[in-house]
C-alpha cells in the first residue's frame, strides 16, 4: 500500500483531488483548473515514464491552458448573477437588511450576516460592527451594502 501511495501518478491524482476540494473552501474558480492540470499530469505519468521536470511542465501547461480556455465560460455560466437566468437571486437580496459582523472601511471587503449566513460584503461608505445595512446589489457571492 505504501508503495502505491508513492507512485507519481497517484501523487498527482491526490494533488488534483485536494485542489478540487480546496475550490469549495476558497471559491474563486481558479484552483479547479490546477486540479485539472494535476489530473492530466497523472494520466501522462501513468502511461509514460517521464521525469519530474516534464511532469511539472505538463502540470503548468495543462493548468494554464484549461484556465485560459474555460474560466471565462464557467464563470459566466455559474458565478455571474447579472445574467438573466440568475436575476432572481439579485431580486431576493436587493432591498433586504443585513447586520455587519465587523467594522470595515469603504471599498474594503467586510462580513455581514443575512438570513443566518455570513456573506462577504463591500460598501462605498464606512460600516460599523453591529450596524444594520441595506443590500443594494450583489456581485457573484459578494453583497454590495450601504448603511441605513
Amino acid at each position: 500500500m505504501k508503495e502505491l501511495l508513492m507512485e507519481k501518478e497517484v501523487v498527482w491524482f491526490i494533488i488534483g483531488l485536494t485542489l478540487f476540494l480546496l475550490e469549495f473552501i476558497f471559491p474563486g474558480l481558479i484552483l479547479i483548473f490546477f486540479g485539472v492540470g494535476a489530473w492530466v499530469t497523472s494520466i501522462f505519468a501513468y502511461f509514460l515514464d517521464i521525469s519530474i521536470d516534464t511532469q511539472l511542465f505538463i502540470f503548468i501547461a495543462s493548468s494554464l491552458i484549461s484556465l485560459a480556455a474555460l474560466r471565462k465560460l464557467l464563470k459566466e455560466k455559474y458565478m455571474d448573477v447579472s445574467n438573466d437566468k440568475n436575476n432572481h437571486l439579485a431580486e431576493d437580496f436587493v432591498g433586504q437588511n443585513a447586520t455587519a459582523l465587523l467594522s470595515f472601511k469603504a471599498g474594503v471587503k467586510g462580513k455581514v450576516e443575512f438570513r443566518g449566513s455570513q456573506w462577504d460584503a463591500i460598501s462605498d461608505q464606512d460600516i460599523l460592527a453591529g450596524q444594520t445595512v441595506s443590500i443594494t446589489g450583489i456581485n457573484s457571492i459578494k453583497l454590495i451594502v450601504s448603511p441605513l
